[in-house]
């Protein structure tokens, strides 16, 4: 299979992003409410009809985060995780946001695309994961940063 394939829609319900959320691993509840006034904006990448990746960007005290991201395990490695990101990041971009956070359970990915694992305590204090039992214990995610400043004085 092919992630470039895929299409990538906005969409304003998030129940189908959970859901594929939660089967793909991430600690999401289909109980709790997202709370929409923090919701930047939500895509869906379907492909014949079928959810295979998803993305939520969010606003948080001032913050940009990346508030989930999964692609289906079969499409993993084709490029639509990327696509997703970069789609999230030019949206965050058009609104004026600069920086860029996530807390991730698979840092490579995200180091290879620009992102820096940064320490807990120059993490924003909102990410419900820093409040689990799991976190540090059996749940070991890095919180990570993109700069966009620093990306684009890179890459010059």
């Amino acid at each position: 299979m092919n992630g470039d394939t895929a299409d990538i829609v906005a969409v304003d319900r998030h129940d189908a992003l959970v859901d594929m959320f939660i089967r793909n691993g991430l600690e999401f509840s289909a109980d709790d409410e997202m709370p929409d006034d923090i919701i930047v904006e939500r895509w869906e990448a379907r492909r014949g009809g079928r959810l295979v990746g998803g993305c939520m960007l969010a606003l948080r005290e001032g913050e940009y985060i990346v508030d989930g991201i999964a692609v289906e395990p079969e499409l993993r490695g084709d490029g639509l995780g990327r696509r997703l990101l970069a789609t999230a990041i030019e949206e965050m971009r058009a609104r004026g946001g600069r920086t860029l956070f996530l807390v991730a359970r698979a840092p490579g990915f995200f180091r290879s695309q620009g992102f820096v694992t940064i320490a807990r305590e120059d993490a924003p204090g909102f990410f419900e994961c820093f409040g689990c039992p799991q976190y540090g214990a059996s749940c070991h995610p890095e919180v990570m940063r993109l700069d966009l400043d620093k990306t684009a004085a890179d890459a010059g």
